[in-house]
């Protein structure tokens, strides 16, 4: 049973928000600045086998009251609390996440389906946020503005602040559920703020052992809450006045739902993407740039929005670098990331296979052949490459979050520019060629956040602003930029004239 890697012994640093019945960890959730276990829970599954590896305290209306009145009175606490203050209490948290590390890896292995160097790159990649926040706390600057340019304010003078802006609501998604659920809650707090995390229900494990970390580290009483809970709980905080921020990752559906629902608050989103691999002549080496779609296109199974899900290749080249992607892909395997040689594990759960088999079947029953992979087994989804994919096929306009390669060959440079913009989507692109003219060309004509020049899009701690255009979201995340989502601007002038 994989329930024995969630052993007492393995979650020993958070025994005090954990108890076991039947070998099965309850966890407790942190509610305004207690740990409760509730009267009812949510069945946490893992996608491996689809096994209870444990049940999460449900939030209700009255517990999610709760945690927004004590997020409410926090605000103050956590405006005044000094700068160097926060930085201590994260600082803190990261000395004691390096101390629990094993524990968290261990629970995004059996909750999340990743491998074991997956699931530490997802660590490591939290607590390199977490190091770097003061280069977060630099960005909270003001302005010192003089009023003698003008007729008007000639003898006034202007201090721009920037202050939190109160109360976040954080929802993350399933994929990454430690960091992004933290990359938020990280800067929301470094700005002063106090936070609502709502982690996935179907993956809340990491985010609350890292909540329990924070509330170890000495985060102020109130400033945390998590939310685990069906949508209809943030759903219902959404529409709160006294929330003044949300911030989601997720569906464009269900961020398109949210700006209906929420009322006059600051939103930022990230939503869905399409990115296409765009590839042009001249190419010489065809290997390199085969494994970085393929890398791009499959890694974590596909299941990532800035995921390659489409390559557009010139005609001339098409047959050749298909034959490399080929090579890469077939040497991958995708099985139980608890096996030895695993590339990734499974979808999420039997919902995302089946839709991935329908973008698959929509494409073949159009025309497109299935060169290598195209099956299932329970949760897995065979790595598959799909060529002369016609462009009336839903796989090439709809988000894919599966491990599925659809390849395209185009005549003109035109027509490849053409398809790109065309998706409702904007939030990563990439072009392949050897020619720097032709790829900086069509990196300015290409309509999204990023385009990234002979890589596959890959963000790593967000040293480079993320986001999107279009459908795909509001804002930007990043080192330095996501910290300034959490404040408000506010000018203070002084008159001094006599």
């Amino acid at each position: 049973m994989i329930t024995e890697i969630l052993k007492l012994d393995k979650l020993d640093p958070f025994s005090d928000i954990i108890e076991f019945n039947n070998g099965i960890p309850y966890f407790k959730i942190l509610v305004g600045g207690r740990w409760v276990m509730a009267s009812s829970y949510i069945d946490v599954k893992s996608p491996i086998n689809d096994e209870i590896i444990a049940r999460v305290s449900k939030m209700d209306v009255q517990t999610a009251d709760e945690s927004l009145e004590k997020a409410v009175s926090a605000k103050k606490t956590m405006k005044d609390l000094p700068g160097f203050s926060r930085i201590e209490i994260l600082e803190k948290a990261a000395s004691l996440l390096e101390e629990r590390k094993d524990s968290i890896v261990n629970a995004l292995v059996l909750n999340v389906g990743k491998t074991k160097n997956d699931a530490i790159g997802e660590v490591n990649s939290t607590l390199d946020r977490i190091k770097n926040v003061k280069s977060d706390a630099r960005a909270i600057l003001g302005d010192f503005v003089p009023g003698e340019w003008s007729r008007h304010n000639n003898g006034r003078i202007a201090i721009v602040v920037r202050e939190p802006v109160g109360v976040v609501l954080a929802i993350s998604p399933f994929n990454y559920p430690l960091f992004i659920s933290y990359t938020k809650v990280i800067p929301a707090l470094i700005a002063g703020n106090s936070v609502l995390l709502k982690p996935p229900s179907a993956v809340p494990l990491a985010p609350l052992l890292m909540a329990k970390i924070l509330d170890d580290a000495g985060l102020p009483k109130g400033a945390l809450s998590t939310i685990v809970a069906p949508g209809i709980i943030a759903s219902y905080l959404s529409t709160s006045n006294s929330v003044d921020m949300i911030t989601f990752t997720g569906s464009t559906a269900t961020g398109l739902e949210l700006t209906k629902i929420s009322g006059i608050k600051k939103i930022h989103l990230e939503l869905g993407g399409k990115a296409s691999a765009i590839v042009l002549a001249p190419l010489n080496n065809f290997k390199k740039v085969a494994k970085e779609i393929v890398d791009g296109s499959l890694k974590l199974s596909g299941q990532r929005c800035d995921a390659i899900n489409r390559v557009l290749v010139q005609k001339d080249i098409a047959q050749k670098l298909t034959s490399e992607i080929l090579e890469v892909v077939k040497r991958l395997k995708i099985a139980n990331p608890l096996e030895d040689g695993v590339s990734s594990g499974p979808l999420i759960d039997r919902n995302a296979v089946e839709r991935v088999s329908s973008l698959v079947k929509d494409a073949t029953q159009k025309g497109a052949r299935i060169s290598t992979g195209g099956k299932s087994n329970g949760n897995y989804y065979e790595p598959t490459v799909l060529c002369d994919v016609p462009l009336d096929s839903r796989i090439m306009w709809e988000e894919t979050f599966g491990p599925v390669i659809p390849i395209y060959s185009f005549q003109t440079e035109e027509e490849a520019i053409e398809i790109t913009n065309k998706s409702e989507y904007g939030l990563d692109n990439s072009v392949f060629t050897d020619d720097i003219n032709i790829a900086w060309r069509v990196s300015k004509r290409i309509e999204s956040g990023e385009v990234t020049v002979n890589g596959s899009p890959s963000h790593g701690i967000g040293f480079f602003p993320f986001g999107g255009v279009k459908q795909s979201g509001l804002g930007r995340e990043g080192i330095g930029y996501s910290v300034e989502e959490f404040t408000n601007t506010k000018t203070i002038v002084y008159n001094l004239k006599e």
